[in-house]
């Protein structure tokens, strides 16, 4: 079949050249009447009859609804023999291998660039972009700017006139801590600290520097000991009332603990009148109605000061409590125990104006736990006939039940208490003689060494 497009040579079809083509009269010829008697319209125009491409088109179906159509049917090759290729010239070649790396790697570099542009526009709208860290510059708060009742604030006031004190002695150099108590350079630290030394000591400031000190007095008893320096431009401590203290208040212990100087540890007020009894084999015996605090104090923190929240000192730190045994070396557990500041500030007082200190006593000697109330109580061994008990209307083998209402159970309870207090403080005494309890008012009295 033909699309009327395959034009034939003249003769080379199978209508010979000037025959007409079946189905039509031949060109030229006139109009052969059609049944009906109506003549038949001829699509042919003068002067196209010898027009090969114009022959054909009168044959093609296509064109004329009246034409035969011709079936073509194609000749099969000769066995054996190949079809000529047919080539495309217009079809695009086979690529070569670096025509095709060439395109993976702009596909690869051009996706790459969509996904990540892609990707970060996603992450934008999405709130997923990576956060800038830290605050805005000048937004946090200098030092300067700290509020002052904030432990930063207490320890920039406070730590300027705390120190590092050495002592050489025979045995060794001893050192401890000690806060400046006065602007003409007085330094009160521990007793402990400064015994065995020869006199002579040097301090350590805060900024570094360093200044030769001696030491003005000491009293072994109460583990305070003060020295003096000379030098100008001191800043004293501010001192608190440690009789106003409560279990729980905030407080801060500074010094220089294994000789780290300027630390500064914080905690809070474990325990108040946590009797004490204290002291090295063959020298003397320290009682402590101490303020125990949890706050971390290790060795060399003795002598620094225990601060309250606004940086008032209420206590010298003096000792600890571990677990370890005789001879080992002690370490922090929580447990330490700082001299109350009122005491400590009298004791220093008497140390600077006489050279010693005054000890509070009661005028009676105790010897032992009182009997048949279950081991409460301290029964009194002897009297002094013209001593504050005596006074009181207290004698030998009464028993002592309460000191200002603070419960009685060992000697070193009673002992502690009265020496916490200052000769002439009047305490109120519980006490039990037989099966009565009475109460007596006592004016406690000084020692006379």
């Amino acid at each position: 079949m033909t699309d009327g497009w395959d034009w034939r040579q003249p003769g080379g079809s199978g209508v010979p050249a000037g025959q007409p083509v079946p189905g039509h009269p031949p060109v030229g010829s006139p109009a052969t009447p059609q049944q009906g008697g109506q003549p038949a319209a001829s699509p042919l125009r003068s002067g196209h009859a010898a027009s090969p491409w114009w022959s054909d088109a009168l044959a093609d179906p296509w064109r004329d609804p009246h034409a035969p159509a011709a079936v073509v049917i194609p000749v099969a090759p000769a066995p054996g023999s190949e079809p000529e290729p047919v080539t495309d010239p217009d079809a695009p070649g086979r690529p070569r291998l670096h025509q095709l790396m060439l395109i993976t790697l702009i596909s690869a570099l051009l996706a790459g660039t969509l996904g990540g542009a892609l990707g970060y526009a996603f992450a934008v709208r999405g709130g997923a972009v990576a956060p800038v860290l830290g605050a805005p510059a000048g937004s946090a708060p200098t030092l300067a700017q700290r509020p002052p009742e904030s432990l930063a604030g207490v320890a920039e006031r406070v730590l300027p006139s705390v120190v590092t004190v050495r002592v050489a002695g025979v045995a060794g150099t001893s050192e401890g801590s000690g806060f400046i108590a006065s602007a003409d350079g007085h330094v009160i630290t521990n007793d402990h600290v400064v015994a065995g030394g020869s006199g002579r000591a040097s301090v350590i400031f805060n900024d570094g520097s360093t200044a030769s000190a001696r030491v003005v007095g000491q009293d072994p008893e109460s583990d305070i000991a003060v020295i003096k320096v000379s030098r100008n431009g001191l800043r004293p401590v501010e001192f608190g009332d440690s009789d106003a203290l409560a279990v729980g208040d905030p407080v801060l212990a500074i010094g220089s603990p294994l000789s780290l100087a300027n630390t500064v540890t914080a905690g809070i007020v474990s325990a108040l009148d946590r009797t004490m009894q204290a002291g090295e084999p063959g020298g003397p015996t320290r009682y402590y109605a101490a303020i125990q605090t949890d706050a971390a104090v290790n060795h060399g923190n003795s002598g620094g000061p225990l601060v309250d929240a606004a940086g008032r000192v209420i206590g010298v730190n003096s000792t600890i409590k571990s677990l370890v045994s005789d001879g080992q070396e002690a370490g922090n557990i929580g447990l330490a125990f700082a001299i109350p500041i009122n005491q400590a500030k009298r004791i220093t007082q008497d140390i600077i104006g006489t050279g010693k200190a005054r000890r509070t006593v009661i005028g009676a000697q105790v010897g032992g736990p009182g009997s048949g109330t279950g081991g409460s109580g301290v029964r009194l061994a002897a009297v002094e006939p013209s001593g504050p008990a005596a006074g009181a209307g207290l004698q030998t083998g009464d028993v002592i039940l309460k000191l200002n209402g603070r419960p009685m159970s060992e000697p070193t309870d009673l002992i502690a208490l009265v020496r916490k207090y200052a000769p002439g403080s009047v305490v109120t005494v519980e006490y039990r003689r037989g099966s009565t309890r009475q109460n007596a008012s006592v004016t406690l009295a000084a020692d006379v060494k």
